[in-house]
C-alpha cells in the first residue's frame, strides 16, 4: 500500500505533464489557425439567421450566426437566405408566399444596409473578395425553397434584383419545381417542367442552383440541364448516417464530376445517430474527410445551417467555427487544403455560375 501511495505523486505529475502539453498544442494550433484565416476568405453557404434577425423580438445571444460571432469564428461571408414554409400548390397561398418573402428579404437587406461598417451584401465572389481586404463581412442573399416562385418566372429576376444569388430548390416536401428527398411523393419523378425552365433562367441569371434538400431525381435531373456546377448548400454523408437528406456515395460523385460542391451542414440529425453529447467537431470533420477522400479536397466546404437546426458540441454558434480549421490542421491538412475547404473551391463554384450566365447572355 506504502509503495502505490509513493507512486501516486509521479502519476499526478505525469498526467498534469500531458495536460499541459495538451493545452500548449491547442493553443498553437489556435493561434495558427486564426493567422490562416486572417489570409484565405471563409464561407458559410447556408444559415437560417436571416429570420431570426429579422423578427418582431430580437434577441442576439441566442442568434448564432450574427455578425459579431461571424467575425469571432472568423468567417468572412455568410449566406442570409430566406427559409420558406411550404404551403398548397395553390394561386393564392403561393401568391401570398411570394409577397412575405419580398417582405422579409427588404428586411434583412435594410439590416445589412444600415451597418455598412460592419457588413455589405455580396452579388458576386469578387464583393467577397473586396470586402474581406476592407475588413467587411459579406452577406449573400438567397432563397430556400423556391416554393414562392410559384410558376411564374418573372418571380426570379423579382428576386435576383432584390440581391438572390442562390436558391434551394425544395423543402421537405414537393412543390411546383421538383421533387424533395425527405417525404417525396414523385410528384414529378425529379424536375417538373416548370422546374427545368426555372434551372435554365438561373442559369441565365447567374444564381446558383442548390440541391440540398431535393431528391435524387431531382439532384439528376439538375447536373444533367445546368449549364453551370450544382451545389447543395447544407448536406452530409448518407454513407456515415442514413438520413434521406444526407447524399450517396454515387451523388457525391456527380456533383464532383460537374465540378460542383458538397458544403457539410452541422446538425446532429445529419451527422451521427448518436446522442448530442457525443456528436461533435469531430464527428463532422469525418463527413469532411469522407468526402475529400471519395472525390477529392476541391468539392468539399461547409453550410453550417445555423439558426435552422445547426449546432452541436464544440460549435455551438458562429463563433467556434475556427476550431474546425483547428480539428482538421491535428488531423494533417495543409493550409492550402484549408483555403479550399473554406472558401477556395466555392469561389470557383460562383464563378462559373457568373461564366455561364455571361455566356447564356
Amino acid at each position: 500500500m506504502k509503495r502505490c501511495l509513493n507512486l501516486l505523486p509521479a502519476l499526478l505529475l505525469l498526467t498534469a505533464l500531458g495536460f499541459t502539453a495538451q493545452q500548449d498544442e491547442d493553443a498553437m494550433l489556435l493561434r495558427r489557425a486564426e493567422k490562416l484565416h486572417d489570409k484565405i476568405v471563409s464561407i458559410d453557404t447556408h444559415t437560417d439567421t436571416a429570420l431570426a434577425l429579422t423578427g418582431d423580438s430580437v434577441d442576439l445571444a441566442k442568434v448564432q450566426a450574427d455578425f459579431a460571432k461571424l467575425r469571432e469564428g472568423r468567417i468572412d461571408c455568410c449566406f442570409y437566405p430566406v427559409f420558406v414554409d411550404q404551403g398548397p400548390l395553390e394561386d393564392a397561398s403561393r401568391d401570398s408566399a411570394y409577397l412575405w418573402t419580398r417582405g422579409r428579404m427588404e428586411a434583412i437587406r435594410a439590416y445589412i444596409e444600415a451597418r455598412p461598417r460592419e457588413a455589405r451584401i455580396a452579388l458576386g465572389p469578387e464583393d467577397v473578395v473586396k470586402n474581406k481586404k476592407r475588413h467587411r463581412l459579406s452577406l449573400v442573399m438567397g432563397i430556400e425553397n423556391g416554393y414562392p416562385i410559384g410558376r411564374d418566372l418573372g418571380r426570379v429576376k423579382d428576386f435576383y434584383d432584390l440581391g438572390t444569388r442562390i436558391i434551394t430548390l425544395s423543402h421537405n416536401y414537393d412543390n411546383d419545381i421538383c421533387d424533395a428527398s425527405r417525404y417525396p411523393q414523385n410528384t414529378w419523378g425529379g424536375l417538373s417542367p416548370f422546374g427545368k425552365d426555372l434551372v435554365k433562367e438561373m442559369n441565365r441569371l447567374g444564381i446558383i442552383v442548390d440541391c440540398s434538400h431535393a431528391s435524387t431525381s431531382t439532384l439528376y435531373d439538375c447536373l444533367e440541364l445546368s449549364k453551370a456546377p450544382v451545389i447543395c448548400s447544407h448536406s452530409c454523408v448518407y454513407a456515415i448516417k442514413d438520413h434521406p437528406r444526407n447524399l450517396t456515395d454515387d451523388e457525391i460523385r456527380a456533383i464532383a464530376a460537374k465540378g460542383g460542391v458538397i458544403q457539410v451542414t452541422t446538425g446532429r440529425w445529419a451527422l451521427s445517430w448518436l446522442p448530442s453529447p457525443q456528436v461533435d467537431i469531430g464527428v463532422f470533420c469525418d463527413h469532411v474527410e469522407y468526402i475529400r477522400n471519395l472525390v477529392g479536397v476541391e468539392y468539399v466546404g461547409i453550410g453550417t445551417d445555423f439558426d435552422g437546426g445547426g449546432g452541436m458540441k464544440e460549435l455551438e454558434d458562429a463563433s467556434r467555427m475556427k476550431y474546425i480549421t483547428v480539428e482538421l490542421m491535428r488531423r494533417g491538412w495543409t493550409d492550402r487544403e484549408l483555403e479550399l475547404f473554406w472558401g477556395g473551391n466555392f469561389l470557383r463554384v460562383w464563378r462559373a455560375v457568373e461564366k455561364a450566365a455571361e455566356t447564356a447572355k
